[in-house]
């Protein structure tokens, strides 16, 4: 019989050959596929391509809070002025734009270190000492003198945007783009990031702006410094600073929601009365669309001889003169800002061509509440809007599809508010009803699109919407109205 064995000192040899070789096989380098090669630097976009506005808002980059110091003086006065913005990178950067319009420019560091800097037009291109990696974190200062006499104008529904002056201080217009004339930034509706403000004034004066006052401090020198957090994230069309000599007018809404009204001395009493019923307002929003989707809210009275009322975040512009004549034009205005809270301000706007959303369901409900509030009837109104939709069409451009020059025009305000009212009419006021509730809630605190609506729409509705809805949006000729069939178009002149 053959056998296997070893002999004792052989077996050890092989034993310790063997765990030699073990050892080795363990602690040998092991064979690594080569790391991918870092993404070679390159400028961000000057513009996120908006049809509208092609260079607003920038690329490469995305802000994840503002900081503006502002060292305010006197109405009309130039003051200086820091801006902070802490910004994570979507690409390797070897440059970067901010859109910063017409102030004058001091000083820009990248993370401590001076940047170069270049400006045409609106576009202020920085580039860091050193280039920024994909996904890296960093800090952006610019120290600049602001001027709040500074505006624009448009020959449209905004008037005159930018620092607007008051009798003793300044309110803030900044839509569409008018935000870059404030501080520099990331100029598009749908960039949106929280911002933290820090207003130095005279002691005789009042800072406010959008979200929570933090802190009122007291400075040796006699002047108070005023901090805002403005709690949630927020579009830079939606920026609200002021200062003035001011009233601050505290009450609580339905379920307690922080109410701040901020009014010139001399305005408080002539124009309690209507400010009073903003409860009611949440009230009738809140049971149509749900809950109010910030957490405060107020009114800020503008001691100015603009007639146009702004849906700024959680503080809404609205000129005296809507508070000051009819109580049925008076609320009008509230409800139709109001609801920019849930339409515009908490669902923000992807791009320019969506404003039909924000302003079209802003005059759906403000026209559906003066009805009910002695109004005129919502239905007549919406009769006319469709008389002259054709005529809109060609001189302003479909709800969905407007041109620049006629952004605010009246197609998206009541022409826009006709595309809601016809489908109401096509599938029935409770179908309508759960859409708007999903749309609010289900992109609360988001961007979002035509598109994303007409799809939730139609999920909702258990049916495709688009053949119905595409040529209210886009067509160049209004498509007949359900239920009304003897509506008529007027002919195109």
């Amino acid at each position: 019989m053959s056998t296997n064995r070893t002999t004792p000192r052989r077996g050890a040899r092989l034993a310790l050959a063997a765990a030699i070789t073990a050892t080795a096989a363990l602690t040998a380098p092991v064979s690594q596929a080569a790391p991918a090669p870092e993404e070679k630097p390159s400028p961000g976009a000057p513009g996120l391509g908006d049809p509208m506005f092609p260079l607003d808002g920038n690329g490469g980059y995305r802000v994840e809070r503002y900081y503006l110091d502002f060292d305010w003086q006197a109405p009309k006065t130039p003051f200086e002025a820091t801006t902070t913005i802490k910004a994570r990178s979507t690409q390797a950067l070897s440059r970067f734009n901010l859109d910063f319009g017409g102030n004058t420019l001091h000083k820009v560091t990248v993370d401590g270190s001076a940047a170069g800097t270049s400006r045409e037009g609106d576009e202020l291109t920085v580039t860091p000492k050193a280039p920024i990696g994909k996904g890296s974190s960093f800090t952006v200062k610019v120290t600049y003198t602001a001027d709040p006499s500074q505006t624009r104008h448009r020959d449209d529904a905004i008037e005159d945007y930018g620092w607007i002056p008051t009798p003793d201080g300044t309110v803030v217009y900044p839509q569409p783009n008018g935000a870059r004339l404030i501080f520099p930034a990331n100029d598009h509706p749908s960039q949106r990031a929280p911002i933290t403000f820090r207003i130095t004034t005279p002691a005789d004066r009042t800072a406010v702006a959008n979200g929570k006052l933090v802190s009122r401090a007291e400075r040796p020198d006699g002047r108070v410094r005023w901090t805002y957090d403005s709690e949630q994230p927020l579009s830079t069309q939606l920026v609200q600073l002021a200062v003035g000599k001011f009233q601050l007018v505290e009450s609580e809404g339905p379920g307690g929601i922080p109410l701040r009204d901020v009014v010139p001395d001399a305005l408080v009493e002539p124009t309690a009365a209507y400010r009073e019923l903003t409860p009611d307002h949440l009230k009738w929003l809140q049971d149509r669309l749900g809950p109010y989707p910030f957490n405060r809210y107020g009114l800020l009275v503008g001691d100015t001889d603009l007639g146009v009322a702004l849906e700024t975040q959680t503080l809404s512009l609205v000129p005296k003169a809507d508070l000051l004549g009819t109580k049925v034009d008076a609320e009008r205005d509230m409800v139709h800002e109001l609801t920019h809270q849930w339409f515009g301000d908490s669902v923000a706007l992807k791009s320019w061509s969506d404003l039909w959303l924000s302003e079209g369901h802003a005059r759906f409900y403000e026209r559906e509440y003066s009805e009910q509030h002695g109004g005129d009837s919502f239905e007549a109104a919406m009769k006319t809007a469709y008389q002259a939709h054709d005529q809109w069409r060609r001189d302003f451009g479909a709800p969905a599809e407007p041109t620049e020059p006629n952004l605010f025009k009246r197609m998206r305000y009541d022409g826009s508010a006709l595309v809601l009212y016809a489908l109401r009419e096509e599938i029935g006021d409770a179908t309508f009803q759960r859409i708007e509730r999903a749309w609010v809630n289900g992109f609360k605190g988001r961007t979002a699109s035509t598109r994303q609506f007409v799809d939730l729409a139609s999920k909702i509705a258990g049916r495709d919407l688009e053949g119905f809805l595409h040529p209210w949006l886009y067509g160049s000729k209004t498509p007949p109205m359900p239920g009304h069939p003897d509506w008529v178009v007027d002919p195109v002149t």
